[in-house]
């Protein structure tokens, strides 16, 4: 069983490339569980045709017995989704909680060890000792980051290499999701070669995915035959494969303003 992370700055775009990813391995017959870990709890909304579904987090603060059938839903081509949600503002730690929610999964559901892939979406902003749990407690195997090629997505994916760096784990590639920067692609390869990783896809920035998105759906259910349909499953395809690692050597903060210019 594949588990990976996604982990990168809050809105640059992990839960659509996460959907998008789950979706096509989904159509190549995989069983792929996707694991929202954002308190907002949107990560699988476009695999569930714009259903928002309870939050484990939501559930347990309420005190209810949850069953299965409470928390795991099934989207597009069978894929479980899972929304852990997250704590209270202010009280609470998003680490621990995604912890607690999945030890209950495992003892209730049968969902997560009969998976072939196993996606958890992570926000990475603030690198506190949380963003690391799933790491920590050997959730994953597999890391990425996903940045644009703009100064503080890139700070982000910076500082989380930063932690991996700590934690001793590796890195297994860097995803850019355009936002039609100034030498994008260029700037994110560098930052990916710089850190010992490589670019593992670059998104362009394309409007259907924003249309497919306010529909409710992902890029590989709406629009199969598009462009950017066949970027998301070539990515898909390197995730699956992919073997290559390193344990990133984070940029200084001097580097990467040079190299974001």
């Amino acid at each position: 069983m594949k588990q990976i992370a996604i982990y990168g700055k809050g809105g640059i775009g992990k839960s659509s490339t996460a959907s998008n990813v789950a979706a096509a391995c989904a159509d190549e017959g995989y069983k792929v569980t996707i694991v929202g870990c954002d308190p907002k709890s949107d990560s699988s909304i476009t695999l569930l045709r714009g259903e928002r579904i309870p939050t484990v987090m939501e559930l347990m603060q309420q005190g209810f017995e949850i069953s299965e059938e409470d928390v795991v839903f099934e989207g597009y081509k069978g894929v479980k989704c899972v929304e852990v949600g997250g704590p209270e503002p202010g009280i609470g730690c998003a680490g621990r909680g995604i912890i607690v929610a999945i030890k209950m999964l495992q003892k209730k559901s049968s969902v997560m060890a009969d998976s072939d892939l196993i996606i958890y979406d992570v926000p990475g902003d603030i690198v506190c000792g949380g963003f690391a749990a799933p790491i920590r407690k050997g959730l994953v195997n597999d890391t990425y980051v996903l940045t644009s090629g703009e100064y503080m997505p890139l700070y982000a994916a910076n500082n989380i290499c930063k932690g991996f760096s700590r934690l001793g784990n590796h890195l297994n590639g860097v995803i850019c999701n355009s936002r039609n920067a100034e030498n994008e692609e260029a700037i994110v390869k560098a930052f990916a070669q710089e850190l010992g990783s490589e670019l593992l896809a670059f998104i362009p920035k394309d409007p259907i995915v924003q249309t497919c998105e306010r529909a409710g759906y992902s890029v590989i259910e709406k629009q199969p035959d598009s462009e950017i349909a066949g970027v998301y499953r070539k990515l898909a395809r390197s995730i699956m494969d992919g073997i290559s690692s390193c344990k990133p050597q984070p940029l200084t903060d001097a580097r990467l303003r040079e190299l974001t210019g």
